[in-house]
């Protein structure tokens, strides 16, 4: 009679739940849908993984779903490829329909990368798994390549269904596909059930407190290799779930799209071999990567791999070549310092020099322009470096450089095309589709490869395959909406941007701006993003260095409080509306090593935004100081 009793008891409150969603779903704001970046206006980065769906939970509790309520949670997560609204939302109603908490429950776009993040932990802990499976598994699923390239043990075994999971001395792995993507057959014997669906994506399920340890692993490989389910596909999934209906959000053009995507990449950067589009710029990085090391060890067995990377460039870029690193044995990353005090050029010339005496591979990944200095390089110079014929200690010919390009800062810079500047040397270029591509409107992001690299791109595009990360339908269809505007884009708010920092040398001399020269714009290098030193004052080294953070703040909550509906405090760039601020020691480099650190402004201006105001704000920080 008791358990009778809970029973029913359970079934009403996933009743009170399902019907709690519905109302959320009719009255969601439409940012939850639409943009990259939630409420960063609301953001509390140490409790950027809890704070939302916590306040969610106390709205539930009230059965409170009007849009103004929903509308001042705060950020869920810090950046949508990590998760958004709708991830958490739907994470939550499927966590309480098995009686898991929230955070075991994980979505993901990509229907292979889930289970790389189980062996990614199992690797790393000398840990063995076990994958069992009924069906088929993931036709991108290679297991020879996870073994031989990403280094990962396991033991497959189908099954026909979960009863026939027994014990095993180390991680057991459950894959389902079915298309009603919430239904789980959990046992004890499962530590990680995944199931998969055809169209949305996968969730990923942490079984027993044994496993709690991976969750936040598990959470970082969702957030620098991949993304999480997409908005589109979570709205979708608990629409599935509310009305017990299997629904899918077609995007008919998909193929169409694709083409007109491929074909707006190639007219923009000038390039001879067919562009890969994944579901984020780190997708398409960790594919970058991956297939270079898989190309590494088929033609140059035995040799160690070095990925270079400045120590302070983009956070994701740093921890991602590290994590790759950590997981396999003859791959390092090196120090390559471009700002400030080093030149680009001359670093990398030292570096190649060194690794051409251990006869190592080569791999560098730079910015040009470099963030946040924005500053580029002699290119005359940096061609004639990444040419130059190094030898080994034996008198052999060192391995020529792989220059891996990330143009984000300035996507219409054509390097790679026939007779351009970098067309001679084996390069790369990539780009974040959150910025100038999409203007803001996805995640999506390609690279591109001139004559010399055909095969190496090949390789690529099998890792990000392999990973189930190219671009999603809905983000095809964005960027073929949105690219064959972008160099106009660019053209208007890089106008903007030199218009408001020739305002700011004016009204404030003192400051140090570093953005490009008017003779690199002449040169097509028109980025839309300055970063700002602020004059400070005090006796000692730290209290200077205190008073510009504390300068920093203020002139940013100035800009976005006097301003709301165009000024906010976002690390993005390249949107098609707005002015965005950020401190890029605490957003963008949040995982650089703290002296690597950068602790000044760093503003990007839009197409379209009201610039005079954005000046006379300005001034008014100015005369406060």
């Amino acid at each position: 009679m008791y358990l009778a009793c809970l029973f029913k008891v359970e079934i009403m409150n996933d009743k009170k739940m399902l019907n709690y969603i519905k109302d959320v779903l009719q009255n969601m704001p439409n940012d939850w849908l639409k943009l990259t970046t939630h409420r960063l206006d609301i953001y509390n980065e140490k409790l950027a993984k809890t704070e939302f769906l916590e306040q969610f939970k106390n709205l539930y509790k009230d059965n409170s779903s009007e849009t103004s309520a929903l509308n001042q949670l705060p950020t869920a997560y810090d950046y949508i490829r990590l998760g958004h609204p709708l991830s958490c939302v739907f994470e939550w109603a499927v966590a309480n329909l098995n009686d898991l908490k929230s955070d075991q429950v994980i979505s993901f776009s990509s229907k292979t990368t889930p289970i790389l993040s189980v062996l990614r932990k199992n690797l790393l802990d000398n840990k063995s798994t076990q994958i069992n499976y009924t069906g088929q598994l993931p036709e991108l699923f290679d297991t020879d390549v996870l073994k031989s390239v990403y280094g990962y043990n396991f033991q497959l075994n189908q099954i026909n269904s979960a009863k026939e999971i027994t014990e095993f001395d180390g991680s057991t792995i459950y894959i389902s596909e079915q298309e009603a993507i919430s239904e789980v057959d959990l046992n004890s014997n499962i530590d990680f059930y995944i199931n998969l669906h055809s169209n949305y994506g996968s969730v990923l399920l942490v079984n027993g407190t044994q496993n709690e340890s991976y969750i936040s692993e598990i959470q970082h490989v969702r957030r620098r290799e991949t993304i999480a389910m997409t908005p589109i596909n979570c709205l979708a999934a608990l629409n599935d779930l509310v009305n017990n209906t299997k629904s899918y959000n077609n995007t008919n053009s998909v193929q169409e799209d694709k083409a007109k995507v491929l074909q707006s990449i190639t007219q923009i950067t000038g390039t001879p071999t067919k562009p890969l589009v994944g579901s984020s710029g780190l997708s398409i990085q960790y594919a970058i990567m991956m297939g270079l090391i898989d190309d590494a060890l088929q033609n140059h067995k035995g040799k160690d791999i070095k990925f270079i990377v400045p120590p302070n460039c983009y956070g994701g870029t740093n921890d991602q070549a590290r994590r790759v690193a950590a997981c396999i044995a003859n791959v390092e990353v090196v120090d390559l310092p471009v700002d400030g005090d080093n030149d680009m050029v001359n670093s990398i010339d030292t570096v190649l020099n060194t690794l051409a005496s251990q006869d190592a591979i080569p791999y560098i990944i730079a910015e040009i322009p470099t963030n946040p200095r924005v500053e580029v390089p002699d290119l005359v110079q940096l061609k004639a470096v990444l040419s130059k014929v190094r030898k080994t200690p034996s008198g052999a010919s060192a391995i020529d450089p792989v220059f891996i390009l990330d143009q984000t800062f300035c996507p219409n810079v054509l390097f790679l095309g026939e007779d351009k500047i970098l067309s001679t040397v084996r390069t790369i270029s990539y780009a974040s589709g959150s910025k100038f591509p999409s203007g803001g409107q996805c995640t999506a992001g390609y690279c591109v490869g001139n004559s010399k690299t055909k095969g190496l791109m090949d390789k690529i595009e099998k890792h990000l395959t392999l990973c189930d990360n190219e671009a999603t339908n809905l983000q095809y269809q964005i960027l073929a909406k949105q690219l064959p505007s972008m160099n106009q884009r660019i053209k208007d708010a890089y106008k903007n941007t030199r218009e408001f920092v020739n305002f700011i040398q004016k009204t404030l001399p003192e400051a140090k701006i570093n953005f490009v020269s008017e003779d690199l714009a002449n040169q097509d290098f028109t980025p839309s993003v300055f970063s700002l030193d602020l004059p400070t004052k005090g006796n000692t080294a730290q209290e200077k260095e205190d008073y510009k953070r504390a300068l920093n703040l203020k002139l940013i909550n100035l800009m976005i409080t006097k301003i709301p509906d165009q000024s906010k405090y976002c690390v993005s760039y390249g949107q098609l509306k707005g002015c965005y601020w950020t401190i890029p020691a605490t957003s963008t480099q949040g995982t650089t090593k703290e002296g690597d650190k950068d602790y000044i402004v760093r503003a990007s201006l839009s197409p379209n935004l009201d610039l005079e105001l954005h000046k006379q704000v300005f001034s008014e920080f100015v005369e406060s100081i």
